[in-house]
């Protein structure tokens, strides 16, 4: 079978998964009170949205793991490398279950404090630090180091030697984040990482010479956040919280991780990284000037308080991330 109809398979069966796992998922999360506390300091517009069922994630995760699983097994069972997927797939769990502790904690507490940040970055060390060590023994397809690192336009692998852990724990921590801001919008993280994870089943399946697992984890992924983006766009019905956010930065880091391409997944995901980006900037400028340069951080907030609608704005990131991915496509050529 044709190595991209494999993950676009994927795509479609969590797609179906994910659309039906969301649905099902809003009527048990109102009837817990899982819902979504919304800061008093945001734009006044989003206070609105107070209430609505949160840690939809859960069925993006759902959706993502079942198709990933069910499509290896029936059409590469032959071909797949099972510890890349047992250990990509284990990594969006545990950092899903960061984001779901940190949901389950705002839901009791009824406020949107959730659990502290040096209890989550720990969280995130760790989790880090164990798909970094799996990584950094495992080699690469064609028999490439696994402390390794795709360097694009150079088109030569840079050995990282010990240092690649460290690397890796970056990366992993900083797109989780990433992710995570971006997602204050209805629709917008659920729509950029559909986009980007599409990117990367284009990236995985051209630059890998034989069948590679990441592209159908990705098609898994990107058919999940479709599926899930049905009730999250504007007006949305439910949050994917950060139990999915922080499951959708670690999964997105873990599968660039194995495919080398570290550097693509950063201009693919490029809104992810000027979101991060905008809070640094606006943090630090804060601190020393007393302030902004932003009418509000993350980025899509500002663009908000300029006057476009949140459906604007959703459309202009979704755009921008269609710019990115394609960038990442003609960077990988060159």
């Amino acid at each position: 079978m044709d190595r991209l109809l494999i993950p676009i398979t994927a795509l479609a069966a969590a797609w179906i998964l994910g659309a039906l796992f969301t649905k099902m998922l809003i009527p048990f999360l109102e009837k817990k009170q899982f819902r979504q506390f919304v800061r008093e300091e945001g734009p006044q517009s989003h206070l609105s949205k107070t209430g609505t069922p949160s840690m939809g994630g859960i069925a993006i995760v759902s959706a993502t793991i079942l198709s990933a699983v069910i499509v290896t097994l029936v059409l590469a069972a032959d071909m797949a490398d099972y510890m890349t997927l047992a250990a990509v797939l284990a990594t969006m769990v545990l950092f899903g279950l960061i984001g779901f502790i940190d949901d389950y904690e705002k839901a009791i507490r009824k406020n949107n404090a959730g659990i502290s940040p040096k209890q989550k970055i720990i969280l995130q060390f760790t989790f880090s630090l164990l798909f970094a060590v799996f990584a950094y023994f495992k080699s690469g397809f064609s028999g490439v180091s696994g402390s390794s690192v795709w360097i694009p336009i150079a088109d030569v692998y840079l050995d990282f030697g010990i240092f690649y852990i460290p690397f890796i724990i970056f990366v992993m921590i900083a797109f989780s984040n990433a992710v995570n801001l971006t997602d204050g919008l209805d629709g917008l993280a659920s729509g950029v990482t559909a986009l980007v994870a599409f990117c990367m089943i284009l990236l995985g399946v051209y630059a890998s010479p034989d069948f590679a697992t990441e592209p159908v984890i990705y098609g898994a992924l990107a058919g999940g956040c479709l599926g899930f983006l049905m009730f999250n766009k504007n007006p949305a019905k439910i949050f994917m919280g950060d139990t999915g956010s922080m499951a959708l930065g670690g999964m997105l880091a873990a599968g660039a991780v194995m495919l080398k391409m570290e550097f693509l997944l950063a201009i693919a995901g490029l809104v992810y990284v000027l979101e991060a980006l905008s809070v640094i900037i606006q943090v630090t400028y804060y601190k020393k000037t007393h302030k902004r340069i932003f009418k509000m951080a993350p980025l899509h907030h500002h663009f908000e308080l300029c006057g476009m609608k949140e459906k604007q704005v959703v459309l202009m990131f979704w755009g921008a991330a269609l710019v990115f991915c394609i960038l990442a496509i003609v960077v990988s050529n060159l």
